[in-house]
């Protein structure tokens, strides 16, 4: 029985690993797309050409699928071999076989995090619905809090399926949440935020946050349920205030001097996936 648990476990260490690589096409590709069809949308509109910084990536054919994978320096396709997750990285020791140029750390980091995430649904959950709905949970977390950082964007095309199918799991029992708890949650999710958003904007003139985090908040508590709200926002707000302090003394915050609060919910996210919300309150001693 053990052994089998552990076998489980492994294949879906490995099914998150190959949906990592994957992640990665989204995190970098979903934003452009985006991108290009707001200004297609606003040329169409005003009558006038869309204009476009990257007319490759603009183009029709550029998806998630279409076109291939290839080195941003040189141009080089990548293989199907060098596109192994982790261990093609490794073999061709961080850089690309044409030009020598530096892969990026987090790619291979984004494919092991996401494995480490599905291995541990497995092992808790086991071969169920449950497993799979928390794979499918961790890896949209793991790809909305990435492209927040990037682009401070947090796309409706993640954050609406995800809320809809906490809403979903919770009826057919996937999650553990009772339904009218994931649906209060949901609601209240969204609420709390915004009111708050509006709270600062009338008191400061500014925008503290956008309203992707409002929808990210609201499928978390689809997710989790109502009761966890308070443990999620919390550990979200201290982490990032963490993080705020430390790149403001490093002099990493980026031009505007903010950090966007979707990495940080989405962070909070999978602690309470792990370690249950309760958890984050008795860590700090409530």
């Amino acid at each position: 029985m053990l052994a089998s648990t552990w076998l489980v476990a492994a294949i879906g260490g490995v099914l998150g690993l190959l949906l990592g690589s994957f992640l990665n096409v989204v995190i970098y590709r979903l934003p452009k797309m985006l991108e290009a069809q707001w200004a297609a949308e606003c040329a169409q509109m005003s009558g006038e050409p869309a204009q476009a910084a990257d007319t490759t990536e603009a183009a029709p054919t550029f998806n998630l699928m279409v076109p291939r994978s290839r080195c941003s320096h040189c141009g080089h396709q990548i293989r199907w071999y060098e596109n192994i997750p982790v261990l093609s990285y490794l073999a061709l020791r961080g850089k690309c076989s044409s030009c020598g140029a530096a892969i990026g750390l987090r790619y291979p980091l984004v494919e092991l995090a996401t494995g480490a995430l599905f291995f541990w649904c497995f092992h808790r959950w086991g071969a169920t619905p449950s497993a799979l709905a928390w794979c499918g949970f961790s890896g949209a977390i793991v790809a909305l809090g990435l492209i927040d950082w990037d682009t401070t964007l947090l796309p409706d095309d993640i954050t609406l399926p995800l809320l809809w199918a906490g809403l979903l799991a919770a009826a057919l029992g996937w999650t553990g949440v009772a339904p009218a708890s994931a649906l209060w949650g949901a609601a209240a999710g969204y609420v709390s935020l915004w009111l708050i958003y509006w709270a600062f904007k009338l008191a400061t003139g500014k925008e503290g946050m956008g309203y992707g985090d409002f929808k990210l908040f609201a499928a978390l508590g689809a997710w989790f349920g109502w009761q966890a709200l308070v443990p999620i926002i919390l550990a979200a707000s201290v982490v990032g205030a963490v993080v705020g302090i430390a790149l403001k003394f490093s002099n990493g915050l980026r031009a505007g001097g903010y950090v966007p609060f979707g990495p940080f919910l989405a962070g909070a996210g999978l602690i309470a996936m792990v370690f249950e919300p309760q958890a984050i309150l008795r860590i700090v001693g409530l």
